[in-house]
């Protein structure tokens, strides 16, 4: 690829010729630079206006170059949140938009939680410990039929999880966000109902952005509020939790967990949450399946044609 020294540079994680759709380099006034987070940048930061953070390369590769970005005009992630980038907003000039992946995890990590759901509520993990051992263990299950459903977090991955609850004849599906709004399946419920409908869930699903006000929003208070037997599911951030109160709570056996994500993370070794009855734990891959890659690509190249367009980028979640 020829590169014009008169150009802005555009930072992909993911090489430029991988990605379909990309307006031609040069003759749109960029130049594509492949960075995935390693320790050499491939050029002057200055010169970059479009940056595309690696992805699942955490907080201090993404903050990284973001000190010598004088230029930057878009932050794109490739993740439904933008946490791990918002420690360095401080660094970037005024103006920078920063956008999430919007449209791109909402198959894969509504997938999972109903996986998750079913895996709990159906006792697999005991019946892969019992095919280990060579155990029949047999019995009744709670089935996810006629269960009520709480979704804290009534985003686009919130609805996709509850467009795969539809087959399952669930008797009910609340449905929270930061702000009271209507929607073609029914209300959506403002944060400050969130108390009143606890009781209500059999099954109570996290998938939240992280920020200062959902921080530990899952408390000993929250926690306490949802019905015995109850299952709990973190399909946000783990911080989103405080363990200290689930790991209370889950040990009592009043209340049970499916976990894709924890704090802290990577759960270290001897973690008691590892352990802790009616606890299962998938290791933060809500999103990472076959079904990114080609929505990744899709959407760095609509932002970049965007960008070389003069438009607004899409999913845009702040402004510097």
């Amino acid at each position: 690829m020829t590169l014009d020294d008169t150009a802005a540079d555009v930072w992909l994680p993911i090489p430029a010729d991988e990605i379909d759709g990309l307006p031609a380099p040069g003759a749109s006034g960029l130049n594509y630079r492949f960075w995935d987070g390693g320790p050499e940048f491939p050029a002057d930061p200055a010169r970059c206006a479009f940056y595309v953070v690696p992805y699942m390369k955490g907080e201090a590769i993404a903050v990284r170059p973001l000190a010598g970005m004088s230029s930057v005009r878009v932050v794109q992630t490739l993740s439904a949140g933008v946490d791990h980038v918002t420690p360095g907003l401080d660094l970037l000039p005024p103006g920078a938009r920063l956008c999430n992946a919007r449209g791109v995890h909402e198959a894969s990590t509504a997938e999972l939680a109903l996986a998750l759901i079913l895996a709990s509520l159906r006792g697999i993990p005991g019946f892969v410990r019992g095919q280990d051992a060579e155990e029949w263990r047999a019995g009744f299950y709670p089935a996810l039929a006629d269960k009520t459903v709480l979704i804290v977090g009534y985003g686009s991955i919130g609805a996709a999880i509850e467009d795969r609850l539809a087959p399952f004849e669930c008797a009910r599906v609340l449905r929270v966000a930061r702000s009271a709004r209507t929607t073609g399946r029914g209300p959506v419920h403002p944060l400050t109902e969130l108390p009143a409908l606890l009781p209500e869930a059999d099954v109570v699903v996290l998938a939240t952005p992280l920020t200062p006000q959902t921080r530990h929003l899952a408390d000993a208070g929250f926690l306490t509020r949802m019905k015995d037997g109850a299952l709990l599911v973190n399909m946000a951030r783990g911080p989103v939790v405080d363990t200290a109160a689930l790991l209370k709570e889950v040990e009592s056996g009043r209340i049970t967990a499916a976990l894709d994500v924890t704090d802290p993370e990577p759960l270290p070794a001897g973690h008691p949450l590892w352990h802790a009855p009616g606890v299962l734990i998938s290791p933060h891959v809500g999103g990472s399946t076959s079904a990114f890659m080609p929505r990744a690509k899709r959407l760095i190249a609509a932002q970049v044609t965007r960008f070389a367009a003069g438009e607004e980028p899409a999913n845009v979640v702040l402004t510097t």
